[in-house]
């Protein structure tokens, strides 16, 4: 059940395989950083506690198993709420989506003043994730976290 427009590299199939069969969630993307290694699966909505594992079981095996970090988010149909599960554990008070003249859309994101660090993430890893995935799956080309 892969969205309309997203393509996988031989190797993120690969990956999703593996996945989907040692957790029996559905996997709907797979983004690799390029600088890191560090896989984060994208699952279909409800499969997330799946893909976890009791206590994050699965995720641990799938650490060693694959031998790179691996992260999980949980697709959500509104950029909104996609936004707002990409960004967690920050804890995000209002994700506003305009669009320019030009046509491209931005979203702001306020989140609580002590958890901007955490929704930027180290390097900016978290924020950066979050704006490949908008892109992606609801066209937002820039997200600015106030």
């Amino acid at each position: 059940m892969k969205s309309e427009g997203v393509r996988l590299t031989a190797e993120e199939m690969g990956l999703i395989n593996i996945v989907e069969n040692l957790t029996g969630a559905r996997c709907r993307d797979c983004l690799i950083d390029p600088e890191t290694g560090r896989v984060t699966f994208i699952v279909e909505e409800g499969d997330l506690r799946l893909a976890l594992g009791k206590r994050g079981s699965k995720v641990r095996l799938l650490r060693k198993l694959l031998k790179r970090e691996v992260d999980f988010l949980e697709y959500a149909p509104s950029p909104e709420k996609f936004i707002v599960k990409s960004l967690a554990p920050a804890k995000v008070k209002e994700v506003r989506i305009t669009e320019r003249p030009n046509g491209d859309k931005l979203a702001v994101v306020t989140v609580e003043p002590r958890d901007k660090g955490i929704a930027i993430g180290k390097n900016g890893r978290v924020i950066e994730r979050a704006r490949k995935l908008a892109r992606k799956y609801f066209q937002i080309s820039h997200i600015i976290v106030v």
